[in-house]
Parts: structure tokens; sequence; C-alpha cells
């Protein structure tokens, strides 16, 4: 056992470093194993010698965080204790594009900074902004919509692109609701709602809804896309694994100049009918290893959502 003192000059700051009821040395020291104990303006980490030091540097980060003029949340120092502290810093060129030199990953939006948790969804970011084409494949909760998201939304300000499209099929999810009551956008809109969860979080309420009505920004369903080119364009396809494999050829082919893709899905999701080949695992067999299309993986592991999604995830998998 060692006990390591971290000093901390700023007291309102070493407050919010705490966090409520000190929740957050809660987290940090149920994850790693140690005990901290708040002396003044000091932190003393009670543990063995490598989580002792894996906490400081937590501490530290996270500190560094708050004297940067950003919040700590809950999420932060998760992010912390997956992805550790021990990456350089890079300057800030203010080009997303330049932003992955071996450093911190950070994703500007209009409404907060979004950053990776884990080291797989880091690459997948990474991957966006360097592929032309690319695909988030796993489970639920590991962030694969919300960061192609953040990205789309990330490049549309900078202005690499000057439109942002978000498609998904309109499948029930093992259900039949019927005929839904309404336009065609209302019947589609439910459908179409993460999507849309997803935009509110990066932009303001009034700007999308803005950028909808002027076509900047398109959410729609697949079936939709046929016969378009997509140029100059951030494009997403969500729960691709309930595209049709003519869909998938389809969406695919509708990739123009300027534009970016990003084909997100989840293989143990399928909700097509029985015997209806998923076109996810068809552009899975056959483009892999074509230049400039990038596949990214994720586990239960890298899921981000409640604790207990991740124990469910693999309970599931285990019994398969």
């Amino acid at each position: 056992m060692q006990e390591i003192a971290v000093e901390f000059p700023d007291n309102f700051l070493l407050i919010d470093l705490c966090g409520e009821y000190d929740r957050n040395l809660a987290e940090i020291e149920k994850t790693l194993g140690v005990q901290i104990l708040r002396r003044g303006n000091q932190l003393a980490i009670i543990g063995e010698a490598d989580a002792a030091a894996a906490a400081k540097g937590v501490l530290e980060a996270l500190y560094r965080r708050l004297e940067e003029g950003r919040s700590v949340e809950r999420g932060d120092v998760d992010r912390e204790l997956r992805m550790g502290s021990g990456e350089a810093q890079v300057e800030d060129t203010g080009d997303q594009l330049e932003m992955f030199k071996g450093g911190r990953v950070e994703i500007k939006t209009r409404k907060k900074p979004v950053e990776p948790r884990t080291d797989a969804q880091k690459a997948y970011v990474q991957s966006l902004f360097h592929n032309e084409l690319a695909f988030g494949i796993g489970p639920a909760g590991t962030g694969k919509t919300y960061l192609a998201v953040a990205v789309g939304v990330s490049m549309f300000i900078e202005g690499h692109v000057d439109r942002i499209i978000l498609s998904r099929p309109a499948v029930e999810a093992g259900e039949k609701l019927g005929y839904l009551p309404g336009d065609m956008k209302d019947k589609v809109d439910p459908y179409m709602q993460p999507l849309y969860d997803a935009l509110n979080d990066f932009l303001p309420g009034k700007q999308v809804a803005k950028l909808i009505e002027e076509k900047r920004i398109e959410i729609a369903p697949l079936a939709f896309m046929r016969g378009r080119t997509l140029a100059n364009a951030f494009v997403v396809l969500d729960e691709a694994q309930n595209a049709t494999s003519m869909q998938m050829k389809m969406f695919l082919t509708r990739l123009g100049e300027g534009s970016r893709m990003v084909i997100t899905g989840d293989r143990s999701q399928v909700d097509l009918p029985r015997g209806v080949t998923s076109g996810l695992h068809d552009a899975e067999r056959l483009l892999t290893g074509i230049p400039n299309i990038a596949f990214n993986y994720f586990t239960a592991k890298d899921v981000v959502r409640h604790p207990l999604v991740a124990k469910i995830i693999e309970a599931y998998d285990a019994d398969q």
C-alpha cells in the first residue's frame, strides 16, 4: 500500500473536481480500488502503487479540464478512467482535421465539446475524419451514431461540408404498428427520433429547425435516397443492419464529390424478415480491404450507457 498526496491550489475548482457529495471521487475509488481522503486543498490517495498512480493521473487530468474552463461530468470521469491521462496535449489549430497527431481527441459542436471515452471510440472518430467512407459496427450504447452525428456537425460548422444528411431504414423492431396518422413526415418521424435527439445535443433547437427548413440538414428514411447524388455532404446511415443488400448498394453509390459517408449498425439486432440478408453483412464481406473505406468495431467494453447495459450485452453474447 502507498499514499500519494496531490495538491490543488484552487479550492473552488477542487469542489467541482470532487463532485456533488464527492461522487467523482467515489467513482475513482470504486473503479481503481483506492481510497481518497480530502485534507484541505490536498487529496490523499491510498492504495497499491499502480492504482494510486493511476488515480493521481485521473485527478490531475480532470483538474486541468476545470482550469481550462470546462466542466467535469460523470462521463468525463468515466472517459479518463477508461483511456488514462498520459496523452500529450495538442495545440488547437482551429481545424478539426489537424487535431489527430496522437493527442486528445475533441469534437467541437455549437453546444458542447464531445470527447470519446474509449480507445475504440477514439479510433472511430479519427477514422470518420480521415476516410471518405467509414463503418461503425458494434452493440447498442457504444456511441456509433452519437459520435458520427457529432463529427458531422463539427465538419458542417467548419465549412468542410455544405449539408448533413441522416438516414435510417424505417423498419419496425419486431412489432406491427399498423397505419400511423398524419402526413409523410408524421409517419416517419418516430423512426428518425434518435437522429433528432443526437442533433439537439449538438446544436440549439432553433438552429436545428432552421437548418432543416433550409434543407441544410435532412433526416429521411433510407427509401428516400434512391436516385440522388449526395455531393459536399456528411451522410450517416444509422441502423444499417436493417437495410437489405440492394438498399445498401443503392445507398453506398449515392456518395458524391466532397462527401463523407458513415454507416453504423449492430449485427445482433437485425429486424429484417426471416431469410432476408442484411446489407451490412454483405457490405462488410465485400468492401473490406478497399482503400479509403474503414471498418471500426466495438464491443461491450465500449458501452457508455448505464453500466448494466454492458453486462446485459455480455450475457446475451455468452448465451449465443
